[in-house]
């Protein structure tokens, strides 16, 4: 097939125009890459507090102000429990330090319980015993092991202080978007119906808005509980380094890993030391039953206010994790259930002439809700 002329150069413009077009989106990408993962964490925040904002705006009556008290409170929220946990983590490790000066600091020997651990029970009864008896060889024995854990434990609080910095000025930007939300949203649904159809724009953006608040509930609010009915045990049993346990636990529920892998170590150490009484057994099942909490408020809270099934929001906030750590908690649901929603759209969306497979198609999207 020859192309004539005027189809030659024809084609030849759209080809040109649309590799400057590719070439404009990359720099502009490139240009705006070092502020993404900031302008993600502002948005989603954003949409998370948004709700507050609007409470507060009718009691107030100015978007401006209503952001501003948002913000500080958030601000408030985050820095309090940081500051108590920092000056706990410098307390601990002043005393500790000022114990191993005196020359006072002694490991107690393990009880014979420790041997009967299944599978690493004798070494760690082993080089407990030694610990407590030797504690100078163990520690040159062990050296390079504790310097790389050393090393590797400040590399980790270096990050979680950035991270921490980007979010507060996140916090802080989340608050202009708030601000302007009622003109933010008109912009969405505008951007939505361009991209996916018209009259899909306000469904698509309200999904998005839903998804991210379910996941905000159902993944951190459940840890936030999972953390806070731990964090009680802990504290009234009186384990050694709780706060930094229920920080655990809660890092454990946001990265969606069961926290029975921190509590049953805790009560298989607590029964070891303390023996088997009245007081322990309740601290173990109570622990136990805890630490399962998530399982049952997982179905309850994940999903609820979304039009998709709670299976969607779960797979992508597990593999949203996997693929793009904590911001990819939020990213990973709101794809799969747009996604989700278009697959659907394009089901009962049948041919002219082919309505006797609309019945069909509404009967199967109402089994993948189900």
């Amino acid at each position: 097939m020859t192309l004539t002329p005027a189809v030659s150069k024809g084609l030849l413009d759209v080809l040109i125009r649309a590799g400057l077009v590719a070439i404009l989106a990359f720099v502009c990408y490139r240009i705006f890459f070092p502020f993404l993962n900031l302008l993600l964490w502002s948005m989603i925040l954003a949409v998370m507090l948004y709700p507050l904002h609007k409470w507060l705006k009718r009691k107030i009556g100015k978007d401006g102000l209503a952001a501003t008290l948002v913000v500080l409170l958030s601000i408030a929220v985050v820095l309090v429990p940081v500051y108590l946990l920092a000056s706990s983590l410098a307390s601990t490790a002043q005393t500790a330090a000022a114990t191993v000066r005196s020359g006072d600091f002694a490991i107690p020997p393990p009880s014979d319980a420790v041997a009967d651990w299944p599978i690493v029970g004798n070494r760690v009864h082993d080089v407990w015993s030694q610990a407590s008896t030797d504690l100078k060889d163990v520690t040159k024995e062990y050296a390079p092991q504790l310097k790389a854990a050393t090393l590797g434990a400040l590399a980790k609080l270096a990050a979680a202080g950035v991270g921490l910095l980007l979010f507060l000025f996140a916090l802080a930007l989340s608050g202009i978007f708030m601000a302007y939300g009622e003109a933010g949203y008109r912009s969405a649904v505008a951007s939505a119906e361009r991209i996916f159809g018209h009259g899909r724009g306000q469904h698509v953006a309200d999904l998005c808005t839903g998804t991210i608040r379910a996941v905000a509930q159902g993944v951190i609010g459940i840890a936030f509980i999972q953390m806070m009915l731990v964090g009680v045990a802990f504290v009234l049993m009186g384990i050694p380094g709780a706060g930094l346990l229920c920080l655990a636990v809660l890092l454990l529920g946001i990265m969606q890993l069961p926290a029975a892998l921190l509590t049953i170590p805790v009560i298989i150490i607590v029964l070891s030391n303390q023996g088997i009484t009245t007081a322990t057994v309740i601290f173990a099942v109570y622990t136990f039953i805890a630490g399962l909490a998530d399982n049952v408020l997982k179905p309850i809270m994940l999903g609820r206010g979304v039009d998709v099934p709670m299976p969607v929001v779960l797979i992508g906030a597990l593999g949203g994790m996997v693929t793009g750590g904590v911001i990819g908690l939020f990213i990973g649901p709101v794809v799969l259930a747009v996604g989700y929603e278009l697959y659907w759209q394009w089901v009962r969306d049948v041919p002219p002439g082919s309505d006797a497979a609309a019945p069909a198609a509404a009967e199967a999207k109402a089994a993948g809700a189900g």
